[in-house]
């Protein structure tokens, strides 16, 4: 193991130690998206979107949140319309007192409708991984 393989396996291993009963993935179809954008002096920009998904078998909702900000350049965001198919990965919020609502903050959105993702993912390595939990 190299330099770079051992950083990486330790911040990935103190990542899931710290926020490893907090990661959540949801498959659903979106009932609704708002997106919003902010820009403070042309320099400072801010993008947040809200999706409710509704899982599939399930009566409830689920509040999804993304937030983005970028210095110079406009982040972006993802095209999804109301009914497609999506894979929600990301963070369960800490219930507080101040906010109890249970909303997800997204780190990653697979739109199995469209066939694209928020962030890049190598799906071959996503396959072998589901299909060797299978047999076990």
């Amino acid at each position: 193991m190299g330099f770079k393989e051992k950083l990486s396996k330790y911040y990935s291993d103190s990542y899931l130690e710290k926020n490893g009963d907090r990661l959540t993935q949801l498959q659903g179809s979106v009932i609704s998206i708002k997106v919003e954008e902010k820009t403070i002096l042309w320099i400072f920009h801010k993008i947040q979107a809200f999706l409710i998904v509704k899982p599939e078998r399930s009566k409830n909702v689920v509040k999804c949140r993304y937030k983005k900000h970028k210095w110079f350049k406009k982040p972006e965001f993802m095209k999804i319309s109301q009914g497609h198919v999506v894979i929600v990965q990301g963070l369960k919020n800490i219930k507080s007192k101040k906010d109890p609502n249970d909303v997800v903050d997204i780190m990653n959105i697979l739109n199995l409708t469209t066939k694209k993702d928020l962030v890049p993912v190598d799906h071959s390595k996503m396959k072998r991984q589901t299909q060797k939990m299978r047999n076990k």
